[in-house]
C-alpha cells in the first residue's frame, strides 16, 4: 500500500457514482434472495446487473478469484466463492459487491450486507444485528482529526460488550481507483492511535463479527475464510468519504434492503441503512 490518497472534487464525484451503483446492485440482490437458490445464482445476478450498468465486477479475476461477487454463508467470514450451494431456511449470507465504473480504468465502490434467508434463530439474529450496529458506530466516529484506531475501538467495545468477537485478520481499506490501498482500517484497537483521518480520504469500514472466537481458518480453495470454531459470522460494509465535518457514506442505499432491513427485529441506524429523511453525512 502507498501513501493515503486525498481525493479531489472531480474524483469524489466519480466515487459517488460508483458507490451509488454498488448500493443499487446490493438492493437488486436483496430483492431476489430466497431459500432454494444457489450462490451461483447470486453471482449471475450481480454479474449481469453490473455489466448492464456499463461497469465491471471487481472481484472477477482479482488475484485469481473466479467469480464476480463474494457470497459468505453462516460460518463463512468472507471471500466465499459462489457455486452450487443452495440457501436454506434459517441461513444467513453476506453478499459483498464491488463495482468498477467505468469498466476500464474506473473507480471502485465496495459494499456488503448480511441477509436473512427464511426464519432465523435468536443467536443468528444476535450476531447479525451486532454486526449491523457495529458498522453504524464505526462510521459515527469518522471525522477530520480523529484516528483510525478510534473506529476499531468503537466497534470492538460494542461487539465484545454484546458477547461477540471482532475478526482481526481482515480490515477495511483505502479505496478509489485502486481496490485496496492505504489506510488499513482494523475493526479493533485503541482510541487515539493509527493514521490521522483527513478530509478527502476514502476508505471502507467492514466489521466481521463472530458469535464465537475471532480466530479464522482458510479453506483449501485459498479464498474462503471460516470461523475456526464453526460459529456464525456476519458483516456489513460501506465505502466512506471523509468530509469537512464528518463523513459521507458513498454506498448509502436509497431504499430499504430487502431480506435484511425490512424485518421487525431490525433497527437501522441513520448512517448505515435506509432511513427516510435522514442525512447521509455524519
Amino acid at each position: 500500500m502507498g501513501s493515503t490518497k486525498i481525493l479531489s472534487k472531480r474524483e469524489i464525484q466519480k466515487m459517488r457514482e460508483v458507490g451509488e451503483l454498488a448500493a443499487r446492485t446490493l438492493c437488486h440482490v436483496g430483492e431476489q434472495l430466497t431459500a432454494g437458490m444457489t450462490t451461483e445464482d447470486i453471482n449471475t445476478i450481480v454479474h449481469d446487473y453490473t455489466l448492464a450498468a456499463g461497469a465491471r465486477p471487481a472481484p472477477l479475476n482479482y488475484k485469481g478469484f473466479p467469480k464476480s461477487v463474494c457470497t459468505s454463508v453462516n460460518h463463512v467470514v468472507c471471500h466465499g466463492i459462489p457455486g452450487p450451494q443452495k440457501l436454506r431456511d434459517g441461513d444467513i449470507i453476506n453478499v459483498d459487491v464491488t463495482s468498477v465504473l467505468p469498466a476500464v480504468n474506473g473507480w471502485y465502490g465496495d459494499t456488503s450486507a448480511t441477509f436473512y434467508i427464511g426464519k432465523p434463530s435468536a443467536l443468528t439474529k444476535h450476531v447479525v444485528e451486532v454486526a449491523r450496529t457495529s458498522l453504524e458506530l464505526g462510521i459515527a466516529v469518522v471525522k477530520p482529526g480523529a484516528r483510525i484506531g478510534d473506529i476499531g475501538h468503537a466497534i470492538q467495545t460494542y461487539a465484545e460488550a454484546k458477547g461477540c468477537s471482532v475478526v482481526r485478520t481482515y480490515t477495511g481499506h483505502g479505496i478509489h481507483r485502486v481496490f485496496h490501498d492505504s489506510p488499513s482500517v482494523p475493526h479493533y484497537g485503541r482510541p487515539g492511535t493509527g493514521t490521522l483521518i483527513r478530509k478527502g480520504m476514502c476508505f471502507t469500514i467492514e466489521p466481521m463479527i463472530n458469535l464465537g472466537h475471532w480466530a479464522v481458518d482458510h479453506l483449501d480453495d485459498d479464498w474462503t475464510v471460516v470461523t475456526q470454531d464453526g460459529s456464525l459470522s456476519a458483516q456489513f460494509e460501506h465505502t466512506i468519504l471523509v468530509t469537512a465535518k464528518g463523513c459521507e457514506v458513498l454506498t448509502r442505499r436509497d431504499q430499504v434492503l430487502k431480506n435484511s432491513e425490512d424485518l421487525p427485529w431490525v433497527k437501522v441506524g441513520p448512517l448505515t441503512g435506509f432511513t427516510p429523511g435522514a442525512d447521509a453525512s455524519a
